[in-house]
Parts: structure tokens; sequence; C-alpha cells
């Protein structure tokens, strides 16, 4: 870009010409018979270079009546007005300039914000962002290039800012428009609230089917059981009772009508509340959007709301969905309720797992879906990811979200999978996959690896179904995943918060040690390292898909490591519930409360089917997903 002519540069002001000055005479007075090049004598103009200076000039203007500086010789004469005399005697040999200590951290971090264009930090924060630019940038930075950067020209190890989890070349469309669901024969209304509350999304679509209950009844027990428990759990933000009955009237009218929607038809359910319905607040669990409306529909919300679904509630998410700590409180774990439920899918799980809503929609980046639905004992799905579209849903990255539900069992899962998958044009990532049903997959032609990490029990049932089953481990060389994930997520998630932070709103965050501190580091990340990342996560794909030598394999939900990896290459995962144990400090006396044990059956990226068809194999034969958590009482 050229500077336009048409002003001529004012003039220096006097301060400034005298600190020119001084630097010259200090660096000159060091050099005396250093050699001179491009001089032309007194007045003429042109110090080039001045040997042992602490700074190089060139083409100094020529007409410089106030100071002469001669280009030979040992002695140096100077022309100034005699108030200024002392500012040339006292000036600082360059020798000791350079010696001087260098300027304090912060105060030349304070400095160099401007040149990033966020020079608002107080000093506090400056040094929290010191540090942790010290601990955990530059070790990921120097990883990463260490891993792509080395060979220049960007042949190698391409960027994938355009993230397509497919390992197949050729783009799929979905061969069916619906899974084959089974049918449930016979099924019963019971008699108490607390039966129906833990019935699956089978038994519960059969009971409306047949008109043993209506979606409005069946609203009523959930909106109950929400209000008797949400403030227990703190899992609740909002109850949708005005839209719940609506809906719910609506499912029956048309049932009556001989118009049957499918399995979905008249189940209530809940949203985490990051995901868009029109009238109703969406918060995104913080108080700086606590009244916050988005007048559109989320995709979700409106695949949902066609098969018939009916929305009771919008559910926690942790502010800004992190963790388990949100306006209103923090979240708790039904199985424990000394516990919290951690998150950020803390509403959906807790609700789900506590019988206050039969499924509900969560969300995960990082984490949000494994680790509380393995906290709280419940069966969850986090697709593979592109398979739900996340229009009308708050973005932390666009090639790290995906959309999940949160169920009694892995065949719910796999039946609201199939109502809310799909791609649409509000989300360039979301795709078309051509899933395979899950209820007619034949798993003895699989091969199934375990890691060291999987729970055996699982291992066990499923060598007796007739899967093979064999010691795995995945290989890669790539050691950055971890940092990988944080500096994706974090740019990205700065990048559609930018102004909350110019604006000072981290100060009101209710976690004071989550995103603040992760959003202000991820301002000193720089692109090309941001770019390097997204190289050296092309690489660990590759790595990956070259070392998943099985079907699908059996391994710990909420390793971290894991979680990084699964994340970043797209993996899906079915979460499922394998036990309990003993909590570690149980009150007096007899204890219901329970720790609950998972694991995870991990597929490759658009064979979510697989995943779940093994865990619908193993939840035939085991009950552990049927229990029923203590919640409140001991």
């Amino acid at each position: 870009m050229r500077i336009p002519r048409g002003r001529r540069r004012p003039p220096p002001s006097l301060h400034l010409l005298l600190l020119f000055a001084a630097l010259c005479f200090a660096a000159l007075k060091t050099a005396a018979a250093a050699p001179r090049t491009g001089g032309t004598g007194e007045g003429g103009g042109g110090l080039a270079s001045v040997t042992g200076s602490i700074m190089t000039w060139a083409a100094w203007p020529p007409k410089c009546a106030w100071l002469s500086l001669p280009t030979s010789g040992k002695s140096h004469s100077y022309t100034l007005v005699s108030k200024y005399h002392k500012i040339w005697k006292d000036a600082i040999p360059a020798k000791d300039i350079s010696r001087k200590e260098p300027v304090g951290g912060v105060i030349a971090l304070k400095e160099s914000m401007k040149y990033f264009d966020a020079d608002f930090f107080n000093d506090s924060k400056l040094r929290e962002m010191e540090n942790g630019a010290k601990e955990f940038n530059v070790p990921a930075f120097r990883e990463n290039r260490r891993l792509v950067a080395i060979k220049d020209g960007g042949l190698h190890d391409p960027s994938l800012l355009v993230f397509q989890s497919s390992w197949s070349s050729k783009s799929k469309v979905k061969e069916s428009e619906t899974f084959d669901y089974p049918q449930a024969s016979m099924i019963q209304r019971p008699s108490n609230d607390e039966d129906i509350a833990f019935m699956s999304i089978i038994e519960l679509g059969e009971l409306i089917r047949t008109k043993k209950i209506t979606s409005r009844e069946l609203t009523d027990v959930f909106l109950r059981r929400l209000k008797r428990y949400g403030a227990v759990l703190e899992s609740v933000i909002t109850y949708t009772e005005d839209l719940a009955y609506k809906q719910a009237k609506e499912a029956d009218d048309l049932l009556e009508q001989g118009k049957y929607l499918g399995p979905l038809h008249g189940i209530p359910y809940g949203l985490k509340d990051i995901i868009a319905v029109p009238q109703y607040n969406t918060t995104w669990g913080s108080k700086t959007f606590k009244n916050q409306v988005i007048d559109m529909e989320a995709f979700v919300y409106k695949r949902l709301k066609s098969a018939g679904a009916v929305l009771v509630a919008k559910l926690v998410t942790g502010s800004l969905a992190y963790d388990d700590i949100w306006f209103g409180g923090r979240t708790r774990n039904p199985w424990n309720i000394e516990e919290f439920s951690t998150g950020s899918s803390a509403g959906p799980t807790a609700s789900t797992s506590a019988g206050m809503v039969p499924f509900a929609i969560g969300s995960e980046t990082a984490g949000s879906i494994t680790y509380p639905a393995a906290r709280c004992g419940v069966t969850a799905l986090r697709p593979s990811f592109g398979t739900i579209a996340r229009t009308g849903v708050m973005s932390l990255s666009e090639s790290l979200d995906k959309l999940g539900p949160f169920c009694r069992s892995a065949t719910d899962c796999a039946i609201v999978l199939d109502a809310i998958r799909g791609a649409d044009a509000g989300d360039p990532s979301s795709r078309e996959i051509a899933l395979e049903d899950p209820f007619h997959v034949d798993i003895t032609k699989f091969t199934v690896g375990y890691l060291d990490s999987a729970e055996m029990e699982v291992v066990k049932v499923l060598s007796a179904k007739g899967a093979k089953l064999v010691p795995f481990k995945l290989n890669y060389t790539v050691e950055s995943v971890q940092s990988i994930l944080n500096i994706t997520m974090d740019v990205d998630m700065l990048a559609h918060f930018d102004n909350w932070q110019r604006e000072g709103h981290d100060d009101e965050y209710e976690a004071q040690d989550q995103w603040p501190v992760e959003l202000r580091r991820a301002r000193l990340v720089p692109a090309v390292d941001y770019v390097q990342a997204q190289r050296a996560r092309g690489r660990l794909i590759r790595e990956v898909q070259e070392s998943f030598t099985v079907d699908a394999f059996i391994g710990n939900v909420t390793d971290w490591e894991l979680v990084c990896l699964g994340n970043l290459v797209g993996l899906p995962i079915v979460v499922v519930p394998t036990g309990f144990k003993s909590i570690e400090h149980p009150p007096k006396g007899n204890t219901r409360r329970r720790t609950t044990v998972t694991t995870g059956i991990y597929a490759p990226p658009d064979h979510d089917h697989i995943a779940l068809a093994l865990a619908m194999a193993y939840q035939s034969v085991t009950d552990h997903h049927k229990q029923r958590p203590p919640i409140d009482a001991n």
C-alpha cells in the first residue's frame, strides 16, 4: 500500500530532536575512530552507519542547522542552545545503554500489546498472561513447529482450517430416511410417576402410540419432576411450560387424527441452553447474556419439533459452555449430591440421569458430553463431527463443536440421532452422512480392539456376543495433542467472544480461573502458530487413521489425551455405564450414593452405527444403564 502524497511530514518537535541528538552523540563518542561511509562533510547529510552504535540511521535530512556532526577525526563538535548543554554533557555512552537491565516483563508486554490491538489489560492480567505464555504457549509452539515447519514451502502437512472429519474421499448421501426401529410390545402404563419417568423412549413412545398415556400427561409428569429436582441439582435454567403444553396438545391432536410421527411423537425432552428457541431466553449460562433472546429456531430444535417431540426446559450449560458453573449456581451429580456433575453439558446430563427428562441434547467441544455422562452414569453419544448441523447454537470452535444426545440407553441414542442428523446451509461443516442402520448391524463381523483402560466386563460381554476382541493401541508420533486442542479451541472461542473480552465482561465471568485465563492467553497466539497447530492436527489425523486397524475400540472416556485426540480427529463415541463403586466419603449409616463406572466405545468417523450397535449389544444383557440414582436421598 502506498502512502498518498499531499501533505509534507511535519517537522519533529524539539524534544524529539534533542533526543535524537543525544543518541547520536552517545553513539559517536564510543566510535570516534570507527570507519564511516556515506558522509559528505559538516551539514552535508548522511550518517549511514556507525560501528558500535546502538542503532543505524540513513539519509538524515541535510538541512540540520542546529546540529553539526563530523564524519571523521577524533574531535566531536556540536552547536546547541546553551540551556540544552547539560543533556549532551550527561549523555550515556552506547555501551552503557546496551548494558542496562532489560525492561520488566509486564512493562514490555504492556507496550507490545498495542501491536495486537489489545492494549486494554491491567497489570494483574498482564502478569497472568505472561506466565501462561511462558508455561504453555511457547513450548506448544516449538513442538508444533518441530513437527510441521522444518521444511519450507508448505508442501507437507496442509492446514485443516476447513475441517472434514471423513476418512473417505468420496462424499456420501444418506442412504435411508430413517432407521428401522425395534417395536416394544405389551407395554403397560406404570401405576406411579417414578416408574414412568425412567422408561425408555421406545417404551414411552409405545404408550403414546397405543393411547395408554397422552403427551399432555407425560409432559405433566416431567415438568413436575423438573420443578421438584431442578433446584436441588441446579440443572434447569428455563422451564418452557407454555410451549410444552402447546406442543403436547399438537401431538395429541395429530394422534387423534390418525397421524403418528414416530418414536419421538409426544416425548418430552430438554435442550442445553446454548441452543436457540424463539421467545425464550438463550443465556449461554452466563450472567452477561442471561436476558438474551435469540429470535431463531436452531436446526436441532426444528428437527425435534418436526418429529413431534415436546420441549419442556432449557437446561444448564456451564457459563459459555465451560464446566458446570453457571450464573445460577453449580450443577450436581444425582448419584452423589455432594459431587458436581462436571460439564459443560451439565443440565442435560444431570436431568436425564435423574429422570427429569427422557432425553436431552448437549454439546461437546472437548469433553462436554463424555465427562458429565461418565460422572452421572448416563448413556450418551458424541457423534462424528459434522453429523448434526449446529445452526442456531453458540459456537466455541467450528472445527470441534458437536451436538449429541443423553439418553437412557444406546437404543434411545440411535433413535434421537436419526431424528436430528443432517446438513444445513447455516453450518458449512455439516454433512449428510450415510450411516448404516445400527439396528441391523451384525457385530459378529467386527474386530473390536480394547485399550488397557477398557472395562473388561464390556470386553467379555461383546466377545460372548460373537465379536472378535483383540488388544489394541493407537500409535501416533504427535506429542502435542493436548496443546493442539487448546490452541484451536481457545483461539476460535476468542474470535467468537472478542468483543466480550474487550468490553471487560470477563471480569464478571462466573469462574475466573476458566475462560478469562484461557482467552487472555489465546490473545497471544500468533496466527502463524495457529496454522502450524492445524497442520500438526492434520498429521495426527493421518497417523490415527493408519493406526485404526480395527472396526472399533473400547477405552476410557475421561482420559484427557484420548478426549483431545477424539475431538481433534472427529471420532464418534458412545459412553456406556458399566457399574458402580463406593463413594470416598459416604454419609453416616447406609447410603445409596455411588460413583458410576463407565467406558467408551469408539469408532472411525462416519461409523457411528458400529459404536451404537456394539453398545446396544452390551446393554441387551446388562442393566447398569437402568439403575436409578438417589438424587437428594442418602
